[in-house]
């Protein structure tokens, strides 16, 4: 090879590799919508009760506002992804999720801003469940596991310094403005669509009409394997969505620590999830989907329990519910990549429909769990403890049911 013919081969590389980190950098972003909605004003939710003249188990309910927009949205944009492509769709998705930010900002009333959370749900939604079927798109079995494990940690950033910023924001200001930082996340994220490429090619689309795909959902659910993925997943968001919901009246609430603190708290899960998925990236081809996740549903279940006996008792006071609500997130790392992908898996040409009814469920559970921490609310951190134990003792049940449909996953395209 000449001179030229190398130079140019190793720019050709170089130009490959810096586009894939662009595109890891965007999908990253486009997932971390999930999080950052409602991560980033957690802090003020103390804040926005006293200013909608509203009780703390009505401002909870915005979050399960947003779980229902978010649950049900992905079941839509799943099939459209799959017809149309994946990048339309989100450039659609972030227009609504910007008009419903906007929405949230301007709302003067609890049910006002019920609304507008759904609204803004219903855009976020499009992000995530279509950043997951572009994975899909390009990877399969183990490596999709693997490289999903790797985009949840990068978009771990966003919620591990989102309560953080949010506190720094109501400092500054008052919760109205965390809406208008968002409205800015959108905008800036529109903007960063136009280098993200197509990676679904009319090809391999799906032809099939929107309403026959959202009717095949009756089909996938008659997979046993599919409902053990949906089950783990589903049950584990349930407890999780019970933390998110939970910890402000905990931590800030119950145990009197300062909104700028509690970001520091929240974020020491984030980091638990981000080094379990960095361990799950590494063994996942070792040890397969399925003993990850296992693994993932025993220390939630087992986390959990000593969360909500903590809670019951107040044993080891604000640390007594730190330590073990830090290893039930931990999990995440474990269980949520593993169960989209293997859920998946032999569903190439429904990849979106899949991802979509995956996270349907998942999130559709995020509205139980933290709708139970508001309707129970009493002021203790006990209906948030109660809630995860249970959802993790469900995760685990299903779990079982992965080794009665157990069969070996690709490792490459």
């Amino acid at each position: 090879m000449s001179s030229k013919q190398l130079q140019s081969a190793t720019a050709v590389t170089d130009s490959t590799e810096d586009k894939g980190l662009r595109v890891l950098v965007i999908l990253s972003a486009l997932m971390s919508f999930a999080s950052i909605s409602t991560d980033l004003y957690l802090p003020a939710l103390p804040a926005m009760g006293e200013s909608l003249h509203a009780d703390a188990g009505s401002v909870e309910l915005t979050i399960s506002g947003y779980l229902i927009g978010f649950s049900i949205g992905q079941l839509f944009w799943g099939p459209i992804g799959d017809r149309y492509g994946r990048r339309l769709p989100i450039t659609l998705g972030l227009l609504l999720f910007i008009i419903g930010s906007a929405g949230c900002a301007m709302s003067d009333s609890v049910p006002t801003m019920i609304g507008w959370r759904m609204v803004q749900a219903v855009g976020a939604c499009a992000n995530v469940v279509l950043a997951r079927a572009m994975v899909r798109d390009l990877y399969v079995g183990h490596q999709a596991a693997r490289m999903l494990s790797v985009l949840m940690t990068v978009m771990a950033i966003a919620p591990l310094i989102g309560p953080s910023v949010g506190g720094m924001i109501l400092h500054l200001s008052s919760w109205h403005a965390i809406f208008w930082t968002l409205v800015g996340v959108g905008m800036a994220t529109l903007w960063a669509l136009t280098i993200l490429p197509e990676t679904l090619p009319p090809e391999r689309r799906n032809p099939q009409s929107i309403t026959s795909a959202v009717l095949g959902y009756g089909r996938l659910l008659q997979q046993p394997r599919l409902l053990a993925y949906a089950g783990v997943g589903g049950s584990f968001y349930g407890g999780m969505f019970a933390y998110v919901a939970g910890t402000p009246v905990a931590y800030i609430s119950h145990h009197h620590v300062s909104p700028q603190l509690y970001g520091l708290l929240f974020g020491l899960g984030i980091v638990g999830i981000m080094v379990a998925n960095q361990i799950n990236a590494k063994l996942v081809c070792r040890f397969g989907i399925d003993r990850m996740i296992s693994f993932g549903a025993g220390l939630a279940t087992y986390a959990g329990i000593v969360a909500a006996l903590n809670a019951w008792q107040d044993w080891g006071g604000l640390w007594g519910l730190v330590v073990p609500l830090f290893f039930f997130a931990s999990a995440t790392g474990f269980i949520v990549a593993n169960a989209i992908v293997g859920a998946m898996d032999g569903y190439p040409e429904q990849a979106g429909a899949v991802s979509a009814l995956i996270g349907a469920i998942q999130y559709g559970t995020g509205i139980l769990g933290s709708a139970s921490v508001g309707y129970f609310a009493n002021g203790t951190p006990f209906p948030m403890g109660i809630t995860i134990a249970c959802f993790g003792i469900g995760s685990l049940f299903f779990s079982f049911g992965l080794k009665s449909h157990r069969k070996p996953l690709a490792n490459t395209a």
